[in-house]
């Protein structure tokens, strides 16, 4: 009896392995069933927006349906992960996400955030980084990453650095030097990067760490002057550049951009999205356009992103909180 209930239970189990298996192929070849639609949090024009539509039009291909990206501006990109976080686990809305939207906002003491894309939301893959760099204006008398640091030394406060606002990459980035090499620097904030270059240009504030993306033309025109890079992903554009962390031992600074969903979605569905990823990173047309725009293809699967985020929260976290840095 005893031999003939464990060949009832092991049948019973393949059984039910098999079932889930079959399951999850229809789930797969299920999806999609109608248009997608692709979130973004920031308005059109930007490298992020030109991203997002290199992906929509891979994955129109890939995944055999419209994919269409929708512009929720607003609220440092939260209103359109909202719009994510609440749609239906499908597959059929999703977010194409920043460093920012999930990662620095969730950790800003005084931010009220309407959904919480640490527990709301899921990575499901990772398209690029945007690489980093730290830039001066071309008359500005900083040649190293050392010099800036000795003057912050010999005059405490005299300083300046840019950013595109508080709680950006790039404001964390200027705080995080600020830490490690035991300085105090006055911070600028900006609307948008952009509106930083042409005081950084004057000299009118000292230097940024900054996506290249926005500074590369300026760099090449002469008016702004590469220090030194954040990211060793960098070389690609600069394989001559010192690292800041040739100085400043730890330091490494970057944005990822990637697509993230609610949570819920059916293994089978993430597995389609991190393909179309894939197959958008390794198309050479996409790839050129990206690194013609300053950023680097770097696919990586769900279980990476999440890691990495869980990772940027945590680094972000002790940058802010010795910083004291709140939202108003």
């Amino acid at each position: 009896m005893r031999k003939l209930w464990s060949v009832t239970v092991g049948v019973a189990g393949c059984v039910v392995a098999a079932a889930l298996s079959w399951q999850a192929l229809a789930q797969q070849a299920a999806f999609p069933t109608k248009p997608i639609r692709m979130l973004y949090g920031f308005a059109p024009g930007g490298s992020g927006d030109l991203a997002a539509r290199l992906l929509a039009d891979v994955a129109t291909r890939t995944l055999g349906q419209p994919v269409v990206v929708e512009n929720r501006t607003g609220a440092n990109g939260m209103i359109a992960a909202e719009g994510a976080a609440r749609s239906s686990p499908d597959g059929h809305t999703v977010l194409y996400c920043t460093t920012g939207n999930m990662t620095i906002i969730t950790e800003l003491p005084g931010t009220k955030l309407a959904v919480n894309p640490a527990t709301e939301l899921v990575g499901l893959s990772q398209m690029l980084r945007s690489t980093f760099g730290l830039v001066v204006g071309k008359d500005s008398p900083w040649k190293t990453t050392q010099d800036i640091i000795d003057a912050a030394r010999a005059k405490p406060g005299s300083v300046s650095y840019a950013s595109p606002g508080v709680g950006s990459v790039q404001h964390l980035s200027g705080e995080l030097l600020s830490q490690k090499a035991g300085i105090k620097m006055i911070h600028v904030p900006y609307r948008g990067s952009q509106a930083a270059i042409p005081d950084l240009i004057s000299g009118q504030t000292g230097f940024s760490i900054t996506n290249l993306g926005d500074t590369i033309p300026h760099i090449k025109q002469g008016t702004l002057r590469l220090i030194a890079l954040g990211d060793p992903l960098g070389r690609q554009f600069f394989p001559d550049a010192p690292m800041i962390g040739d100085v400043v031992p730890g330091f490494e600074t970057y944005a990822w951009f990637g697509l993230c969903g609610p949570l819920g979605l059916p293994p089978a569905v993430v597995k389609r999205w991190e393909d179309a990823v894939k197959a958008t990173v390794e198309d050479p047309v996409v790839s050129k356009k990206l690194l013609d725009n300053g950023m680097v293809p770097a696919f990586a699967d769900s279980a990476t992103l999440m890691k990495t985020m869980e990772e940027n929260r945590k680094g972000y976290r002790e940058v802010i909180r010795a910083a004291g840095i709140k939202v108003e």
